[in-house]
């Protein structure tokens, strides 16, 4: 009895959004499995064809429980799972479905929207509005991979058991890829990746509520670390455009109130780059303590500098003392000093005059 019910108990320690995820995922791959295996390719109300997906809107969503491989399933299962369901119990059941729900719909949006611009250029309806099957969770994996860069990023993993690397160089070696494919022609579905990467950055810089922590008890959105930045993503060459054009669209997004205010710093009362994120207020204290740091010891190295460059110079006789005030109480007082000799040589020669006169009388 205990042997059956571990599985059950396993599955009940599943956070609620985790485990229908996961077997929304089994059901669907399962369902296209079974038309593809009947001879019905084509699963207009199942996965997202730019063409007809009008007429089928939830395969905006959906289209993500839709693995068409055996291979994909398998990675899907092995790698979707286990992340969900942390994020699950550090966010909450809302905050995660939230999460899906945008990092897969915005994603198959912009999706759409590019394979028709495509066949608005190229107008070849045949290959960009009905050859292409956006499916699968590769827009979710990249999301994922960004919210553990922002969560945990010095972590290290090992791929596929072979292979170490930090959290947070996973997501540009997967968009590196993509990219790669893409230029060679594999756009459908490894396009959904860049932005699923974009999506999912934006909703964390910018939209996601911060539950856990508040700041004087103001609910806080996204965010605004200098480590989650958008430059932050990219080698140094890139970060003056990227930084301008970054500049310029956040001012726009703002202007328009396109995105929620990040609050302001109870002790300072200037704008605080991260208001609810523990990691990126202690970043913040530690840049101040370093600058405060760096300046003390720029004074303290100034003067010594300019004493050691400075010629030595001949010692000075030290000046005479100062004789002590007679009304000062506390000294005694001092003899009175002698008069001049010239004074006194005056004074005795009109002495010796006035007695020769005296005596010629």
């Amino acid at each position: 009895m205990a042997v059956l019910s571990s599985p059950l108990h396993f599955i009940a320690q599943i956070p609620p959004v985790t485990r229908a995820f996961t077997a929304g995922t089994v059901f669907f791959s399962l369902l296209y499995a079974y038309l593809s295996w009947t001879g019905s390719l084509y699963a207009p109300y199942l996965v997202l064809v730019p063409g007809s997906s009008l007429f089928y809107p939830w395969t905006f969503v959906t289209s993500a429980l839709v693995e068409t491989s055996i291979f994909e399933l398998v990675l899907s299962l092995a790698t979707m799972p286990l992340s969900l369901r942390y994020l699950e119990r550090l966010w909450g059941s809302v905050e995660i479905l939230k999460f899906i729900v945008v990092s897969v719909g915005f994603s198959n949006i912009i999706a759409f929207g590019f394979n028709w611009i495509e066949f608005v250029v190229l107008r070849d309806a045949e290959l960009f509005l009905y050859g292409m099957r956006y499916h699968g969770q590769m827009s979710l994996q990249i999301a994922v991979l960004v919210a553990f860069t922002q969560l945990i990023p010095e972590h290290q993993v090992q791929v596929l058991g072979v292979l170490k690397a930090r959290v947070k160089s996973l997501p540009m070696a997967y968009l590196t890829l993509s990219t790669v494919l893409c230029i060679f022609g594999f756009q459908c579905p490894w396009i959904i990746i860049q932005f699923g990467w974009f999506v999912g950055w934006i909703y964390l810089r910018f939209y996601k509520k911060n539950t856990a922590d508040t700041v004087g008890g103001v609910e806080t959105y996204g965010d605004r670390s200098e480590t989650f930045s958008l430059i932050s993503w990219f080698p140094p060459p890139l970060h003056y455009p990227l930084g301008v054009l970054g500049n310029t669209t956040h001012s726009l997004a703002t202007r328009f109130h396109l995105i929620p205010s990040a609050g302001n710093d109870i002790e300072t009362g200037l704008y605080n780059q991260s208001p609810a994120s523990a990691r990126a207020e202690a970043e913040r204290r530690r840049a101040m303590a370093l600058k405060a740091l760096d300046q003390r010891i720029a004074n303290t190295s100034a003067p010594s500098t300019a004493s050691s460059s400075s010629p030595p110079q001949a010692p000075r006789a030290p000046p005479p003392a100062a004789a002590p005030r007679s009304d000062d109480p506390a000294m005694p007082s001092a003899p009175p000093a002698p008069r001049s000799t010239e004074r006194t040589k005056s004074v005795g020669e009109v002495d010796v005059g006035e007695s020769a006169r005296s005596e010629s009388r």
